[in-house]
């Protein structure tokens, strides 16, 4: 998983206006569904034992093991463009979600 310059960045200011230096930024599946896996972001104070940590210019990113191995290829990316803000993770090989057939509008 990559992490770009500005992701890093906008989340090391996000932890230092919290009061929480040193922290580090938690990547985790939040599940899935007809469009495919879904993950979320959080802050955390250390890495659990058996969290992947990432680091980038001084940014720690933990992240579990199974949810890392689905996170190859992908780049964590912080977007701000007057429309739209917040950070995004996107590119990789992850597994194609199968057909729900619920009539799943919001995948793209």
């Amino acid at each position: 998983m990559v992490i770009t310059d500005k992701a890093a960045e906008k989340a090391k200011s996000i932890l230092a206006a919290e009061g929480k230096d040193g922290w580090g930024l938690r990547i985790y599946n939040a599940g899935g569904g007809c469009c495919g896996p879904s993950y979320g972001l959080d802050l955390d104070e250390q890495p659990a034992t058996d969290d992947e940590v990432i680091e980038k210019d001084g940014l720690r990113v933990f992240v579990d093991k199974t949810t890392f191995a689905n996170l190859t290829g992908m780049q964590l990316d912080y977007l701000d463009n007057g429309e739209q803000e917040g950070f995004t993770l996107s590119g990789g090989a992850a597994p194609a979600s199968p057909s729900c057939g619920s009539g799943c509008s919001s995948c793209g």
